[in-house]
């Protein structure tokens, strides 16, 4: 059984999983911990019965960054084969083929941050502070900070934040796009888990086929994106929900369908 990370079951929403960081008092995300993010994400990826997911780290603090303690002596090969070690964790994270939401309090720095770009919507609390200080330890981000950044919010903004190391307050994270809402830091597990509840009695595979062909069509140009697309829009045309929601749409008007994600 994982010791700083577990899946929970939202008991209101039992179709969300949660995903609780727990290693107090920061969650610094040490080798344990990674490993353990990587697994608790094959499992809700696994589970037919999770139709969405939220990354939660408690009311105090999302997650601080890495373990610096843990990596400060660390030399170029052991750190060559912990930071692949890493990046397949988050990826994983990345790759959960359903929607995902990061509920942020308190601080997602360094690997926290980088935690939280893996997600498809982050939420914020008020008074979160988000960030890539990384530079500020003579190193630069190693989980995903330089590339999923970028992508998100563009390569200037991304520069700025990378090169400087400095904190982002809540509102400019909301303004920069680096967070999708903004709420009292109370409010933020149950906005995350509202948010996913919207997912959860949707088309689960069409839901599967919509974040692949944005996720891997930004890794490709245009031309391999549309093809991307039109095989995974074709491919639904094999599913029961494809049937379920135009013959819904057709007898009973839109936003009727009863989907059994299959």
């Amino acid at each position: 059984m994982a010791e700083f990370v577990r899946v929970e079951t939202d008991p209101k929403t039992p179709a969300v999983a949660v995903i609780r960081l727990d290693r107090p008092k920061m969650n610094a995300l040490n080798a344990q911990v990674q490993a353990e993010i990587g697994a608790a994400a094959a499992q809700v990826a696994a589970d037919d019965a999770v139709r969405a997911v939220v990354l939660y780290g408690g009311e105090r603090v999302f997650a601080a960054g890495a373990d610096i303690k843990e990596m400060a002596d660390m030399d170029y090969a052991r750190m060559a084969a912990h930071s692949g070690r890493l990046q397949a964790a988050f990826t994983a994270v990345a790759e959960i083929p359903k929607p995902v939401i990061a509920a942020v309090t308190g601080y997602a720095l360094g690997g926290g941050c980088e935690l939280a770009l893996c997600a498809d919507f982050r939420v914020a609390a008020e008074d979160a502070k988000l960030g890539q200080p990384e530079i500020q330890l003579g190193v630069i981000p190693g989980a995903g900070g330089t590339q999923r950044l970028p992508r998100l919010i563009g390569p200037a903004r991304a520069k700025d934040l990378i090169f400087t190391g400095r904190h982002v307050a809540a509102e400019e994270a909301l303004r920069i796009g680096l967070v999708d809402a903004v709420v009292p830091a109370e409010e933020v597990y149950p906005t995350a888990v509202a948010m996913a509840a919207r997912y959860a009695d949707g088309p689960a595979v069409a839901l599967r086929a919509a974040k692949q062909a944005v996720d891997r069509g930004l890794e490709a140009d245009l031309a391999t994106g549309l093809e991307i697309e039109r095989l995974q829009f074709a491919a639904l045309f094999a599913t029961e929900d494809q049937k379920t929601g135009m013959r819904s749409f057709v007898e009973k008007g839109p936003g009727k369908a009863v989907f059994e994600g299959r």
